[in-house]
Order: C-alpha cells, then sequence, then structure tokens
C-alpha cells in the first residue's frame, strides 16, 4: 500500500506542477490572444533527436486481493534513443531495468530475493502542451503521455546471460508519463513515470492473469542535431488589427445588414421597372402608337390628315409621348395666325354619356391650352366636344382622342 502511494503522489505531483507551467504560458500567442500553430517544416534525420539516461526505482503488483502482496522496490534505469517527428509526435526505443523484488515466489526464488527485470522498448509519445498550447521552444515543462510496448526478460539471476539464470521472455505494453523541463537548449531534466502490464503467469504461478510493473526514473535528455522546428515559410500568422470597439463593430455590422436589404429591395425594384420597360423597347422612335390592354399599335398618320392625339382611358392628361408629337405639330405646322379646329371624343365602351361629354371637354382644353403655349392663337382655334356620340374609328383606344386640323 505504502508503494501505491508513492507512486500516486509522484504522479500527482506531475500532473499539478505541469499543468501550472501551462497555465503561465503567456508569449506563444498573436497579438489577438490566440495561440500559434501552423505547419513546420520537415526536419532532417538527425534533427530533433535525443538521448536519455535515467536512474530510480521499479516495483510490483501481482493481479491478487491482498495489497499486502506488493513487491518491495528494487532498482531502474533507463538508456533511451528518440527523434521527434513534429512538435506534439515523436518515437524512442530503450532499454528498462535491471532489478525487482517481489514478495512472491518467482520460479523458486524466495519472496524478498532480487530478480531480474530487463525491458527493451518502442514508445509512442504525445507532447500534448505543444498540442494544446502551441509550438514553443523555450517552454520549461513539457507534459508527454505515451504508450510503450516490447519484450520484458524476467530472469532468475540480476544477469540474465549468466547460465545458471532461468529467463522468462513475454511482450509487455504499458502507459507512461514523461515530464520534460527544459535546462537549456541541449540538455533537460526528465521524470518518467510508467506502469507495464505483462501476462502474470508467465512469472509466476503465485500471480493472477496479469502482473504489474510500475517504475518512477528521473534523469537528463541530451538534445542533438537541430533542436527546433521551423514554421512553414509559406504560412505566416494572421494578426488582424482592430481599431474600433466592439459597440462600433456592432453598429457598422448593423449598417451593413440594412444596406443589403437595402439593396435586396432596389434589386427587386429594377426587375418590376424592366418589365414595365420591356414593351416600349420594341418601338420605334417618332412612330405613333395606340396603347390597349397592355398592347402597343401602330397608327399611320398620313399627310394632309388631322393631327391625331390619344389619351389613356379615363384620362385627360398628355403621356410624353403625345406631348412630343403636340410639340412637333406645333414647331412645324402652328404659327400665330393658323386656324385650327380642334374635336375631341371619349369610347362609348366605358363611361356613360353625360360622363364621356365631360370628359371630351377636357381633353379638348387640355390640347389647346398645350397648342396657344406653343404659340397659337386662342381665338384662331374652334372647338368641339363629342363625347362618345361619335365614333371616328374601330376600337375603343383609338376613340379616346383629340382630333387637329388646319383650316
Amino acid at each position: 500500500m505504502k508503494g501505491i502511494k508513492i507512486f500516486g503522489a509522484l504522479a500527482i505531483a506531475s500532473l499539478l506542477f505541469s499543468a501550472n507551467a501551462f497555465a503561465q504560458e503567456n508569449n506563444n500567442r498573436d497579438e489577438n490572444g490566440k495561440v500559434v500553430r501552423g505547419a513546420y517544416e520537415t526536419n532532417k534525420a538527425f534533427d530533433n533527436t535525443f538521448i536519455g539516461i535515467a536512474g530510480g526505482v521499479n516495483s510490483v503488483i501481482p493481479s491478487v486481493k491482498s495489497t499486502a502482496k506488493w513487491g518491495k522496490i528494487g532498482l531502474a534505469a533507463d538508456l533511451n534513443f528518440g527523434k521527434w517527428w513534429t512538435p506534439a509526435v515523436g518515437m524512442r526505443l530503450g532499454y528498462h531495468g535491471l532489478w525487482d523484488v517481489s514478495k512472491l515466489s518467482i520460479d523458486g526464488l524466495q519472496p524478498g530475493n532480487r530478480f531480474g527485470f530487463h525491458y527493451v522498448h518502442g514508445d509512442f509519445l504525445w507532447n500534448i502542451s505543444n498540442s494544446i498550447g502551441g509550438y514553443k521552444e523555450t517552454r520549461f515543462w513539457n507534459f508527454v503521455p505515451y504508450a510503450t510496448m516490447g519484450v520484458l526478460d524476467v530472469c532468475q539471476g540480476v544477469n540474465p546471460f549468466k547460465k545458471t539464470s532461468k529467463n522468462n521472455i513475454e511482450y509487455a505494453a504499458g502507459a507512461g508519463l514523461l515530464n520534460v523541463l527544459r535546462l537549456s537548449n541541449r540538455v533537460n531534466l526528465t521524470i518518467d513515470l510508467m506502469a507495464l502490464v505483462g501476462r502474470g503467469n508467465a512469472y509466476t504461478k503465485a500471480a493472477g492473469r496479469f502482473i504489474v510493473f510500475p517504475s518512477a526514473t528521473a534523469g537528463l535528455q541530451f538534445n542533438l542535431g537541430k533542436t527546433n522546428f521551423d514554421r512553414h515559410s509559406t504560412i505566416t500568422p494572421v494578426v488582424i488589427p482592430v481599431p474600433f470597439t466592439t459597440e462600433q463593430y456592432n453598429a457598422l455590422k448593423d449598417k451593413v445588414a440594412a444596406l443589403e436589404k437595402e439593396n435586396a429591395a432596389l434589386k427587386d425594384k429594377i426587375a418590376l421597372l424592366e418589365k414595365e420597360v420591356a414593351p416600349l423597347r420594341k418601338l420605334v422612335n417618332g412612330q405613333t402608337y395606340l396603347y390597349e390592354n397592355g398592347t402597343f399599335t401602330a397608327v399611320d398618320i398620313k399627310e394632309g390628315s388631322p393631327m391625331s392625339v390619344y389619351f389613356d382611358l379615363g384620362s385627360s392628361k398628355l403621356s410624353a409621348r403625345e406631348k412630343a408629337h403636340l410639340e412637333f405639330f406645333a414647331n412645324n405646322v402652328v404659327k400665330g395666325d393658323t386656324k385650327l379646329s380642334v374635336n375631341g371624343y371619349a369610347d362609348k365602351q366605358t363611361g356613360s354619356s353625360k360622363y364621356n361629354q365631360t370628359l371630351s371637354e377636357k381633353r379638348v382644353k387640355t390640347v389647346v391650352d398645350f397648342l396657344t403655349k406653343a404659340g397659337a392663337t386662342e381665338s384662331n382655334i374652334e372647338t368641339a366636344a363629342h363625347g362618345s356620340s361619335v365614333q371616328l374609328f374601330d376600337g375603343a383606344a383609338k376613340n379616346r382622342v383629340v382630333t387637329i386640323e388646319v383650316k
């Protein structure tokens, strides 16, 4: 039980110290407080490699119910060679062992005697500090969990090569926590906590199905070759200056949203206008047209015939086109002494006779006012309003007309 407490205390202390060191990192961020990450250039074979040596203690925990079976403390040594492929991912090969002491009999050994403990292994390393906090070459404490697998030899003698030593060789696997404390660019202090699991009955009949070998070592790690990683040259951290406050940003954001809404409304309006203008694109400049039920009909004005001015249904106002016709007529035909006859009409298909009479009178007045402003003498203009009693043309639209004739 005492051994369990020791190893547990070491693991918890390691977690607390590494977490505290990680929390104090404050210069691995950009101007916006964002952790700097990115692609890194591929390093050469010898770059970011390391060798490590360490010493410490082993123990053994057979998988039996009685905690009194926890072994005594044995001596441990580590020798490793590894490489970091990226700031977060690495591998290492190594030897771990020397001897151990158990309270169980190990294949003929009496309880309490030393037995050989030798583990040749490969480890997959994950630098969680660089993964979460971003790569930083000068970080003091790096927190590196790892998975381990290899060949374990438990033998009666401390020296496995003696003829009298009986070797029990099995595969084993486990997990560990490597703490790397930076002393300089080339030298690190390491604290390595590991728990290795093997097949219990391969080593002693007194153990259960599995047997666990915990260990704790401390030592030095020497960095070889290039000791840092360079960020890829095509990736540059983006720093976005913020020249205004949050309130100003939100105000600008609302303004942009309002402008986008207004722009969408204008697009809809343009589409409607395009639809309205489409029929007019087919009209020939200078030609006279009648408009009825959404359709324009060309009207031939023969030379010498009365000038005709057409109106919309129920209207006595001149359209822009008819104003242009009247203006052309006034400029080229009408003089101060020109005598004119102006007659107004309305179509009989709409409105009462009384209404159409009044409408034709208003149409006559509109034309006479226009001509007098253009230079005609009002006393030289004869007028008559016929309402819908006279229909000059076939079709309702053609009879919404005022005719002008030079006398």
